[in-house]
């Protein structure tokens, strides 16, 4: 079975991304039960809510992470510190 699932490398800094994340969705999870979200118009082409950001964040961060690694030899670190601006950037303004 093993062989067929693969086996995911739980190194210190795939933890912490994923520790992240779940945590980025329990405080998400709290915040819209003491505050609920309306939609609002950003950047954005669409009205989008609290939720619709993050997930539209996460996705651009990590396509630009991917592409960072993929067409650049700088270090990883910077490429994982500008993909969090720009989630951050979407969360905001988007």
């Amino acid at each position: 079975m093993g062989e067929l699932l693969g086996w995911m490398a739980w190194t210190p800094p795939v933890a912490i991304f994923f520790t992240v994340i779940v945590l980025m969705l329990i405080g998400m999870t709290i915040w819209e039960m003491k505050s609920p979200t309306l939609e609002r118009q950003g950047f954005l082409p669409i009205s989008t809510t609290r939720g619709d950001r993050l997930f539209i964040g996460l996705l651009a961060a990590a396509y630009l992470n991917l592409a960072w690694a993929g067409l650049t030899e700088m270090h990883q670190a910077i490429g994982a510190v500008v993909g969090f601006l720009v989630l951050l950037i979407v969360m905001r303004w988007g």
